[in-house]
């Protein structure tokens, strides 16, 4: 029985460190990708990338209901990179947020929220992109 559940969280790890894992860009950096739920019912991806001496930062949230409003912040090592309201379109009820920024020297640490002010729904997402 303790093999089993071992086991099992050697799984849910291998999977959760799987889904943050970097991946090559078509720009020759390494895209880091983290997805998760939020305190609802929508989901969320966050997608950071090197691009020509910059950050591409893509936060994305579906919550499969269209004509949503969304207040979003990025923060790039806290410094507030983003902010907007945004609306969920059809046909998938989704928004993608992207905001271009400095690459940092070092660990850029970004963090990305976004809160729905007539549900009080939040998604917060952190990815963090080394040199």
């Amino acid at each position: 029985m303790i093999r089993v559940r071992s086991a099992a969280v050697v799984a849910a790890t291998a999977a959760l460190v799987a889904s943050a894992a970097p991946l090559a860009s078509a720009s020759g950096g390494h895209e880091v990708r983290t997805q998760g739920a939020c305190s609802a019912r929508s989901v969320w991806t966050l997608t950071a990338k090197p691009d020509n001496a910059r950050l591409e930062v893509e936060f994305e949230v579906d919550s499969n209901v269209v004509g949503q409003r969304w207040s979003v912040t990025i923060r790039d090592n806290g410094v507030l990179r983003h902010r907007a309201v945004h609306r969920t379109l059809a046909p998938s009820g989704s928004f993608t947020a992207r905001v271009l920024m400095p690459d940092l020297a070092g660990a850029d640490r970004v963090l990305a929220r976004a809160t729905n002010p007539a549900t009080g729904e939040t998604c917060v997402g952190r990815v963090t992109v080394s040199a």
